[in-house]
């Protein structure tokens, strides 16, 4: 057998496929015996075999570990070798770690990984013990061959009551391999502070469930090693990129600074004593290796050193952790001594260098328009440059005085260096100043704020922006040859156009529009351009945009059809917020008719892309709405066919194309004009619509679909109810079917759209429905009853609620005619209501369910009088100044008082009567409080500001009060319907009432006439609701 193992072996390293094919087959079969195992584990210790073929063992050893030693694997093909077979296996593997060959060890760890993972600790108990003994062997082999699986073990196979013993044996041994520089390589005590970051994130993991022993672990090992980081960190880093044929010296920087950030995530208490430090290794770290950087990565092709192992090192792997460790510490708010003008000078200078554009990037993104745009947009996976922006923004939020003031002075010297360099005949030249407009850029919403702050106040500008924009950026745009320096410019320009002056600003833009158009022009520079245009189309221009827009439709029109992913997204939203300029009047009826057959062609394209989806919707929503003269009949006309005919021949298993076609034909629909959808609109519509929505089951379609026929009956009823497909079925009947399969159905999905579309059925053609009603209403209350999500059961209450506010007593009399399993249908209603309506959202939502409410209360309906529903929270040591948590709810369910409906009314007129800011409604003295309420919310690192403000600053409190109410600015306000409500509803009464007066007034009328026996019902009130409506009353 052993021969015959060997032989496949061999074959399978033969050059010849069919050979090796024939051989890895053999292998394969050789697989069910059950010493073939056993057979390849002790080949690999063989030190007379081949390297080679050790090499090609340990792989084909794998193999058969996951298909054939357990189940746990997801390749297992069955026949598991037996136990004593799997114990020596396990015992050849683990011998395999201490191997004199680097690579025989690394393959035998990533086997006993595996097998780790399947056996340990059940039929591997001792793995761990062995694996410690082994790094405290002193052998430099056995320690290199150890680490590499306690790499992935303590990631992931280690249990909350493992990690603390574990560690316990673990860290010491870890800690002495670390400091003996000469017995162990560099790469091998760089893994040993992987392991150790690993071993903190398990730490953290049971920090809850061992609070006591975490914090001794945390208040003992920790110090150690940070001192331990401190000596390291303090050896000139120099020393491991000069005069050396490998940069493993940087494997252990690399891992110190990423365990820094995370021991300043999860243990930030320990680490504040250092912190001060290891800012100040961090900027020496950035300023002696810039040299490095710009020699490897900016101003040459030469290579790197890179490792004498397999693992690739670079030096962004080191940049790019300094800066994600410093940009945690400024965030964190501590070290204010340490961040003066000198420190976040020297920073931003260093920042400003390694933000520079790499060789790499260069030939990238030079043709690859999508690589490029992503790292404009953060999008890109990170990088050195990514992070430095990053740190800027933590300087700017820091300290925005001192960072802009710096960003003045650092961005003179570039600009004065890259002159000096241009005319000393430097090809990098423009490097450094687009790195430094790039990084002025990427903070140019702050800075914009700060200069705008300091202004209205009379101090001088921090910075300034409209010397560049002046003197520097105008000669940047017409650098052909610097492509990227030359993007850069209009980019940085339309970053901060509410600078510009009128005149210069259009010239900015006229320029950019010309690259745009250029045929000649480069990738980076027209992606660039586009960038440009769409910042100025966005932004507050005080000049008039209006005469530009068709030419910059026009120019991007084509670029529709060439572009893809993110390019095609910057076109997209470019072209959405250009159709916005004084709502299209300005388009033509044939840019029009092109952009929709472009717009049609990039939906075929990318029809699956959510993304796409959405900004697809803006445009037609957009080119609909436009106020030029025939625009909307164009796109009606030239669309609606081919996407009637997408819904109508979509598969089953593409729900996306008819889901987005409908949401197209939606957004037609909400762009036409007030006189309605024009003739022949809902016919073309109708039949593929209702096909689609009779047989689809997807979610996502039907809310498409009911959202669709909800704003058809907004804005032209007419149609919908004057159609029939023929055989006497009109498009109302179809409406009500769909209806009743969305009541019907067990899931939920329908939530608020099925509510608003049988609102606004009552509201528009209500004497239509008249004959079904009775069935429409008796189908709700059915579903009442099972109906569990928040946003579906305000769909079924909110359309009784609408009808009792018109006709109460017919409504009243049609419930106490319904049964549901002995419960009359008033039953249900109120019941569902009472225990929902605090939940309940909307402008006009929240409104109709009070004005409901009120009418139900003012009826003196004698089923009403002694109906008991729930009522208020019942308080006890369980808890009483406890935040209740869904897994507390669980363990100890929350009881509530059962009171009559007409207290129960009451309480929620009078909430919201507070809700909506009522002067007298704010909370008595003596009200209750959560101060005392047990949280672990980390306040304890708050500041006095923000302990004294919640956990904000004193600024971002007063607005957040403002924004909330009481006493600030309320959701509901009356002056404030804000945007995200449907406009629908704007006109309706409700919308319009004065609701804080008409509360007060109903209350007040309460009192006087004593309703509803209301002087009885105040006694049954709380005592801060019955302070409150005093107050009211007493007004």
């Amino acid at each position: 057998m052993a021969s015959q193992i060997t032989e496949c072996l061999v074959a399978s390293l033969n050059p010849d496929p069919n050979a090796r094919l024939a051989a890895e087959l053999k292998l394969s079969e050789l697989f069910a015996f059950p010493e073939t195992g056993s057979t390849l584990s002790q080949l690999i210790l063989t030190q007379n075999a081949d390297i080679s073929l050790r090499q090609m063992t340990s792989i084909v050893l794998r193999k058969y570990i996951r298909e054939q030693w357990s189940p746990y694997f997801d390749s297992f093909k069955g026949g598991a070798p037996s136990v004593e077979i799997k114990a020596q296996i396990r015992q050849n593997v683990f011998q395999g770690l201490s191997d004199r060959d680097r690579k025989i060890r690394s393959q035998c760890a990533n086997t006993l990984t595996s097998i780790a993972k399947s056996d340990w600790p059940d039929e591997y108990p001792d793995l761990l013990s062995s694996l410690i003994n082994l790094l405290s062997s002193g052998s430099p082999d056995s320690v290199h061959g150890a680490m590499q699986v306690f790499t992935d073990f303590i990631k992931s196979d280690l249990t909350e009551d493992q990690i603390l013993p574990v560690l316990r044996q673990l860290l010491p041994v870890l800690l002495t391999i670390l400091g003996s520089k000469d017995t162990y390589s560099t790469l091998t005590r760089a893994r040993t502070v992987s392991v150790f970051r690993q071993c903190i994130t398990a730490l953290f993991m049971v920090k809850d469930q061992h609070p006591q022993a975490t914090k001794e672990a945390a208040s003992t090992i920790l110090p150690v090693w940070l001192e331990a980081f401190q000596v390291l960190l303090n050896v000139d880093p120099k020393l491991d990129v000069t005069n050396t044929n490998n940069w493993d010296g940087l494997a252990i920087r690399i891992q110190v600074f990423k365990t820094l950030d995370k021991i300043l995530v999860t243990f930030p208490r320990t680490m504040e004593p250092y912190l001060e430090g290891f800012l100040t290794a961090s900027l020496v770290h950035l300023q002696a290796l810039q040299a490095t950087f710009t020699q490897y990565y900016l101003s040459s092709s030469e290579a790197a050193p890179g490792s004498s192992e397999d693992e690739p090192i670079e030096l962004p792997q080191l940049i790019c952790p300094i800066l994600d460790f410093a940009s945690a510490v400024t965030r964190g708010g501590k070290t204010k001594g340490w961040f003066n003008i000198d420190n976040i000078g020297a920073f931003v200078a260093a920042i400003f260098n390694f933000v520079q554009m790499t060789n790499e990037d260069e030939e990238t993104w030079a043709h690859n328009a999508n690589a490029f745009l992503q790292q404009e947009d953060d999008a890109a996976s990170y990088s050195v440059r990514v992070a430095g922006f990053d740190f800027l923004g933590s300087l700017v939020d820091r300290n925005l005085k001192q960072t802009t003031r710096v960003f003045q002075l650092v961005v003179r010297q570039v600009i004065q260096s890259s002159h000096q360099q241009r005319e000393a005949g430097k090809q990098d030249w423009w490097r450094p100043l687009e790195a430094a407009l790039a990084a002025v850029g990427s903070q140019a919403v702050a800075v914009l704020e700060y200069i705008e702050d300091e202004e209205d106040s009379g101090q001088q500008k921090p910075i300034d922006i409209e010397y560049l924009l002046s003197d520097i950026i105008p000669s940047i745009l017409h650098l052909l040859q610097h492509p990227f320096l030359q993007g850069r410019g209009f980019v940085f320009a339309s970053q901060y156009a509410k600078l510009l002056p009128t005149t210069l600003a259009g010239q900015y833009l006229d320029t950019a529009l010309q690259v745009i158009e250029a045929a000649e022009a480069g990738i980076p520079v027209k992606i660039s351009a586009v960038k440009a245009v769409h910042n100025f189309f966005q932004g507050d221009a005080e000049f008039s945009l209006a005469i530009l827009a068709p030419r910059v439709t026009k120019g991007l029109g084509p670029f529709l059809y060439i572009t893809s992913e993110d390019t095609l997204s910057l076109v997209l939203e470019t072209l959405s917020v250009v159709l916005e300029v004084e709502k299209a009047k300005w388009l033509t009826v044939e840019m029009a008719d092109s952009l929709v057959l472009a717009l049609l062609e990039v939906w075929y394209k990318n029809n699956k892309d959510p993304i796409f989806h959405s900004m697809l919707t803006d445009i037609f929503t957009n080119l609909a709405a436009s106020h030029a003269l025939g625009v909307h009949e164009t796109v009606v006309r030239q669309a609606l066919p081919p996407l009637t005919s997408a819904i109508a021949s979509a598969k089953e298993n593409e729900p996306w194309i008819p889901e987005s076609a409908i949401e197209f034909i939606t957004s037609f629909i909400e762009g036409s004009p007030g006189t309605g959808l024009g003739e022949g609109f809902f016919a073309l519509v109708a039949p593929s619509l209702f096909k689609c929505l009779g047989e689809a089951e997807d979610r996502d379609v039907l809310q498409s679909g009911i959202s669709c026929l909800t704003a058809i009956i907004l804005k032209d009823s007419n149609q919908l109810i004057s159609w029939n497909d023929g055989n006497g079925r009109s498009g109302l009947d179809y409406t009500l079917t769909l209806i009743a399969k969305t009541l019907e159905s067990p899931d939920e999905f329908g939530g608020l759209v099925i509510g608003d579309l049988i609102i606004h059925l009552l509201r528009t053609v209500g004497g239509s429905i008249l004959p079904v009603l009775p069935q429409l209403l008796q189908a709700m209350i059915d579903r009442m009853t099972s109906a569990k999500t928040a946003t579906f059961l305000q769909s079924l209450v909110i359309p009784f609620a609408f009808l009792i506010n018109n006709q109460r007593d017919t409504v009243l009399s049609l419930l106490e005619g319904m049964t549901v399993a002995g419960r009359s249908g008033l039953d249900i209603l109120v019941q569902t209501w009472c225990e929902n309506g605090e939940t309940f959202h909307g402008f006009w939502q929240t409104r109709i369910s009070i004005l409901g409410l009120i009418q139900l209360f003012v009826s003196e309906h004698p089923n009403l009088q002694h109906l008991i529903v729930k009522g208020d929270i019942i308080v006890n040591d369980t808890n009483k100044n406890v935040i209740m948590t869904r897994s507390r709810t669980r363990k100890t369910p929350t009881e509530f008082t059962s009171i009559p409906f007409p207290v129960k009314a009451l309480k929620l007129i009078l909430r919201d009567l507070q809700s909506r800011g009522e002067s007298a409604t704010t909370s008595p003295q003596g009200g209750p409080t959560t101060d005392n309420i047990e949280s672990d919310d980390g306040d304890e690192d708050w500041t006095e500001e923000e302990k004294l403000n919640q956990g904000f600053m004193e600024d971002e409190f007063a607005f957040l009060s403002d924004l909330i109410g009481p006493r600030g600015i309320a959701f509901d306000n009356d002056d404030l319907i804000q945007e995200s409500n449907d406009d629908s509803f704007k006109d309706d009464p409700v919308s319009n009432i004065d609701m804080q007066a008409h509360l007060v007034s109903f209350l007040k009328e309460c009192a006087a006439r004593n309703t509803n026996d209301f002087l009885a019902l105040v006694g049954q009130l709380k005592v801060e609701e019955t302070l409150v409506l005093r107050r009211v009353i007493g007004a």
